[in-house]
């Protein structure tokens, strides 16, 4: 399938500031082991061409879904330097996973980022735990663009970061020159929602972060999604997400159902637990491990999700 084509343009300041364009379905990457723990790197090299075939415009390294908290520094610069590499063969849109709680150690995350060209953007979540005013948020998120090598994607996910923003809030951190979108992550949809959707700043792209809320986001006008159960079923979502920017609702409608359905199976166990355990038996990586705190996925929490997929795949 041809991929869909990712770009990030505009001119830049030298810090990263630019008007960002983000469309399209972007995977973010888990990070397979070995029965013996190691990291499997050419599972990983794998994974990231058959998203890319499957029509992907771009991958996340080192998300949540990467279990980024339990990878040391040279395991992280691995995975980073393994899907850096696929990106630039395939002309694909690489975002990394980068941010921490304090602000002056999200600087020295983002920084690190200069040693990968490849990467177009940064993944940065809204600072958790400490639970800032939505202002000391705008504040942080501007001081992390003006001196980010790459546009950043804010990573808006209340209910692991304990800190939810309404339409204002995100509007102004958009608003922001450096800032190229968010990864909406709300746990539903609501007024906020349909507010925020409704008057984006200019160059500022919203990307469903909710893999079972995908298909109504794009329909009210999200650019695309990074999504983890867009491991096994790429194509799919890729054709949802084109579906709705045809104004194609008769199909974009019932596949969104299916992949919701999908989806939801796919996190019926702490992500990405289930996703590794499909992923494990259709055979694209090495072990369905995962590391402490995460325990492996139930065999019948991977027996649904396959069937969910098998209903996605035998739709025409």
């Amino acid at each position: 399938m041809a991929q869909d084509t990712t770009d990030i343009t505009g001119p830049t300041d030298g810090r990263g500031a630019a008007d960002a364009f983000l469309h399209g379905i972007h995977v973010p990457l888990v990070t397979p082991f070995t029965r013996a723990g190691d990291i499997a790197a050419d599972a990983l090299e794998a994974l990231a061409h058959d998203v890319l075939d499957g029509g992907a415009a771009g991958i996340v390294a080192l998300g949540t879904t990467a279990e980024t908290a339990a990878l040391d520094e040279a395991e992280r610069d691995l995975v980073t330097g393994i899907c850096a590499r696929v990106c630039e063969e395939r002309g694909a849109l690489l975002t990394v996973g980068a941010g921490a709680s304090g602000t002056r150690a999200a600087e020295a995350s983002l920084a690190r980022l200069a040693r990968w060209p490849q990467a177009r953007a940064a993944l940065v979540t809204v600072p958790p735990f400490v639970r800032p005013s939505a202002a000391g948020v705008v504040a942080h998120f501007a001081r992390l663009a003006a001196v980010s090598p790459v546009p950043l994607i804010v990573y808006h996910i209340p209910y692991r970061t304990g800190q939810p923003l309404d339409a204002a809030a995100l509007r102004a951190i958009g608003a922001l020159p450096g800032v190229a979108g968010v990864k909406y992550a709300g746990g539903g949809i609501g007024e906020d929602t349909v507010a925020l959707l409704g008057d984006l700043p200019d160059g500022f792209e919203v990307l469903a972060g909710d893999d079972a809320y995908v298909s109504p986001l794009l329909a009210l006008g999200a650019s695309g999604g990074i999504l983890a159960s867009a491991h096994v079923a790429t194509a799919r979502f890729v054709e949802l997400a084109g579906a709705w920017r045809a104004g194609d609702v008769a199909r974009a409608r019932p596949l969104g159902h299916a992949l919701a359905r999908m989806s939801a199976a796919a996190f019926a166990e702490p992500n990405p637990t289930v996703v590794k355990g499909a992923l494990h038996a259709l055979g694209r990586i090495p072990a369905p491990d995962v590391r402490l705190p995460l325990l492996p996925a139930s065999q019948a929490a991977v027996a649904v999700v396959l069937e969910r997929l098998a209903e996605v795949q035998s739709r025409g």
